[in-house]
């Protein structure tokens, strides 16, 4: 269960520094945090979601975490822009009996986003491998 304040650095930012977040909205298996101390003109949202499809054997479950921020245009200082970055996990739970493999994958997501090779360290700063490509728009 995901605490109604993320204030302990459970979020950073690409300078490896905290940023908090509040519960604003829970209903069924979805989850909304807000920025603490957002302007409201421009929100900075967390997201965590979860769905389940299927049945039996072929019960599905996607669960989402998200992060969107709305800033003022770069280029069109007039406009607003918003830029999302989500991560979806999607497991076969009704043919699972643990999730060992489940978290293999995601570790695998987690390692290619936040690293370089062989290093241990996590890069805030978005240079690992995958985020760099996902920035940069490279393959």
């Amino acid at each position: 269960m995901l605490s109604n304040t993320l204030v302990t650095n459970e979020v950073k930012d690409a300078a490896g520094a905290e940023v908090e977040f509040l519960r604003i909205d829970s209903i069924g298996r979805t989850t909304e945090f807000a920025k603490s101390g957002e302007l409201p003109s421009s929100p900075y949202r967390l997201d965590v979601s979860h769905t389940e499809v299927g049945t039996g054997t072929k019960t599905r479950r996607r669960s989402k975490v998200g992060f969107s921020k709305t800033i003022t245009g770069q280029v069109d200082t007039t406009t607003t822009a918003e830029i999302l970055a989500y991560t979806v996990v999607d497991i076969p739970i009704g043919n699972m009996t643990a999730y060992t493999e489940a978290k293999n994958v995601l570790a695998n997501q987690i390692s290619f986003l936040a690293s370089l090779g062989a290093s241990t360290t996590i890069l805030y700063d978005c240079t690992g491998n995958g985020a760099d490509a996902l920035i940069n728009g490279t393959l």
